[in-house]
């Protein structure tokens, strides 16, 4: 399927139905699938980091996380079908596999954070299967001892929340390795679902303007947000560009 480029970054362009889908086919499969959930903050960092971009441009999976992708893919005259949020697409999963056929596995946030989520969700589900879990604190010496935690426990899908492009680059330093089906750079998708960081209210999600959620209760978020406005005046920049 060909992407759609945003600034450099190719997206699938696909709905929720079928990015679930892809990622039961790379579930059924032999080898290792980065699965990757690009917003303007990640597309303009990797403008900036060609090493990041590969690595983005390589994954088995790109999903446009964030609406300012999609308003991005519309003025550049290629638009993507619809939103597809990350932290969605991980419930997704592990909706669709609370029997416990396969397995989960959870690196990242604050100590405890990733015992929390994964507490939570075996209580919600009993038969789940999250085989491990760590926190995203970790020196190169720990960072080995996980490693080798995961190469032996081999879990299906692996969540690493360590913030971008950590998360992305460490996944990737592992993929030679073999030893999951599909890995996730999931954000802060852990603190939302061991509930010590709630989503934002679902009128604030299907007005597009989740962001000024994370704002109100975030203030701090201030200066990541100002990318927003350098993405779009970026866009416009390209797709008058095309037009000429």
């Amino acid at each position: 399927m060909d992407r759609i480029d945003v600034l450099g970054v190719g997206f699938d362009n696909v709905t929720m139905a079928e990015a679930v889908e892809k990622c039961e086919k790379m579930l059924e499969g032999s080898s290792s699938n980065l699965v990757v959930t690009p917003n303007p903050e990640i597309v303009m960092k990797a403008k900036d980091d060609p090493e990041y971009q590969k690595i983005l441009n390589e994954a088995s999976l790109v999903i446009p996380d964030g609406i300012g992708i999609i308003k991005g893919a519309n003025i550049l005259g290629t638009p993507l079908k619809e939103r597809v949020a990350g932290y969605d697409l991980i419930c997704n999963l592990l909706e669709k596999h609370k029997n416990g056929d396969k397995t989960f596995y959870f690196w990242g946030s604050k100590p405890e954070i990733a015992d929390i989520a994964k507490q939570k969700l075996e209580e919600k589900y009993p038969n789940i299967k999250i085989i491990g879990t760590d926190n995203g604190y970790f020196d190169d010496e720990k960072k080995k001892e996980i490693i080798q935690k995961i190469s032996e426990l081999k879990p299906d899908v692996l969540l690493v929340g360590t913030g971008f492009p950590r998360q992305e680059k460490l996944i990737n330093e592992m993929m030679p390795l073999n030893i999951f089906k599909i890995a996730i750079g999931c954000g802060g998708s852990i603190d939302v679902l061991s509930g010590t960081v709630k989503r934002a209210p679902k009128l604030f999600i299907k007005l597009h303007i989740e962001w000024s959620w994370r704002l109100i209760k975030e203030p701090t978020r201030i200066g990541r947000m100002m990318v927003l406005p350098k993405f779009m005046k970026e866009v416009k920049k390209v797709a008058k560009l095309k037009k000429a």
